[in-house]
């Protein structure tokens, strides 16, 4: 089944739960791409990986072109830098909001937007979510798999890895700026290991919307 909508710049009209942005600056950063991708890339929030500038996840930060690069790669990104054209994947912000001086969200803050992050995950419906960081990472194992307490939060050892999840099959992604040595190599090899494969396989009813 196919979602309703071709729009690119977040498609299911989601609104930020308060504005704490400085005055003339971009609210937030929506979710962004293909909404009927396989593929759902989740960072953290602006400040980090980027966007308050374009409006689009993934741009304007070292982090962000270095996760746009592996998406170029693999056929998932082509196009400007600043506002790629995507095809089979989906961007997207655990914390969509802008903060003064780009500065962390709070837990408060995390926690707000919580139920818009969820609600857009479950709308895109991807088969493979792939967290970027930590603080990203940490969240969607223990949303959305029942691995979390069995795994240490290594990002250097879960690192394009493949972890089972409720209907999901989710690959970690370590922070760009702490790669080293293949960890590049190591991502890419892994998504087109996945795509030359039927990762379809990876659905299942938890994630049915509705």
């Amino acid at each position: 089944m196919q979602n309703v909508t071709d729009r690119t710049s977040n498609p299911f009209g989601m609104r930020p739960p308060f504005d704490r942005s400085d005055p003339g600056d971009r609210t937030a950063v929506f979710g962004y791409g293909d909404a009927n991708a396989d593929f759902h890339v989740i960072g953290d929030h602006p400040g980090v990986h980027g966007g308050a500038s374009t409006g689009v996840p993934f741009t304007g930060s070292d982090s962000g072109r270095a996760v746009q690069d592996v998406c170029r790669e693999v056929g998932f990104a082509s196009g400007p830098a600043v506002r790629p054209d995507l095809e089979n994947c989906f961007w997207s912000y655990v914390h969509m909001c802008c903060l003064p001086g780009g500065r962390p969200p709070t837990e408060a803050e995390y926690a707000d937007c919580e139920r818009y992050f969820d609600a857009e995950l479950r709308a895109i419906n991807a088969h493979v979510l792939l967290p970027v960081g930590e603080r990203a990472t940490d969240h969607v194992l223990r949303a959305y798999t029942t691995q979390r307490d069995r795994l240490e939060l290594d990002m250097a050892s879960l690192h394009a890895t493949e972890i089972r999840g409720r209907g999901f099959m989710v690959v970690p992604i370590r922070e760009p700026t702490d790669w080293v040595d293949s960890d590049r190599d190591r991502l890419v090899s892994r998504l087109e290991a996945i795509l030359g494969r039927d990762y379809r396989q990876t659905k299942g009813v938890a994630t049915t919307v509705g």
